[in-house]
């Protein structure tokens, strides 16, 4: 898998569908009330689903640990394993052995959820902040660089939870993860997130 199958499948009605058949927020949920809850998300993991580039649907386990880290694990047949840790991302393809595709955190929308202080409510970050009657969609981008693209991010309410998130890329393709129940607040080894470690288990350099 390379980084832009990673970033770029398409955003499809059925999965947007499954991310919203959840409980309904009462309001549109205020930025301040979104930075306070993604700030206290600390460690989470749970199911996911992605919606690939041709059209297949991949299924996984994500582990967070705010801020920087976070860890898909694709389940048979796809086994990618992608990592995020000290400001790089790393994709490790089971069919590869000359190490992982590595590229900078900062710039894929990704790092604005694993920012170490998210704040919403800063100049030009936020472009787009709606509510459906069931879900409040937040649409970001790192204010410095609005050419890295932006992260559309479904919340529901009552209480607040991440449902799903879409990335699109500054040439209009886009990627969206599904959400499973979020299990918080666990005790997630650093190992977990280690992408010099995964290498060298398997065996691999780094690029």
């Amino acid at each position: 898998m390379t980084l832009m199958r990673f970033l770029m499948a398409p955003l499809l009605g059925p999965v947007l569908a499954m991310a919203l058949a959840l409980p309904a927020a009462a309001e549109k949920l205020p930025l301040a009330q979104i930075s306070d809850y993604l700030n206290g998300l600390r460690t989470a993991s749970g199911d996911f689903t992605q919606i690939n580039a041709d059209g297949t649907i991949s299924t996984g386990t994500i582990y967070i640990n705010r801020p920087g880290r976070i860890r898909f694990e694709y389940a048979p047949p796809d086994q990618t394993l992608v990592l995020a840790s000290a400001g790089t991302v790393a994709i490790f393809d089971p069919k590869s052995n000359t190490g992982p595709e590595t590229y900078p955190l900062a710039r894929t929308p990704l790092s604005i959820i694993l920012a170490e202080n998210v704040n919403l409510g800063q100049a030009r970050m936020v472009t787009g902040h709606s509510y459906d009657g069931t879900a409040t969609t937040v649409t970001a981008q790192d204010p410095q660089h609005p050419e890295y693209g932006n992260i559309q991010m479904v919340f529901t309410g009552n209480p607040v939870q991440l449902r799903q998130w879409v990335i699109n890329d500054d040439a209009g393709n886009s990627t969206t993860v599904v959400l499973g129940d979020l299990r918080l607040g666990q005790s997630i080894a650093a190992r977990m997130f280690d992408i010099r470690a995964e290498s060298d288990r398997r065996g691999q350099g780094g690029r």
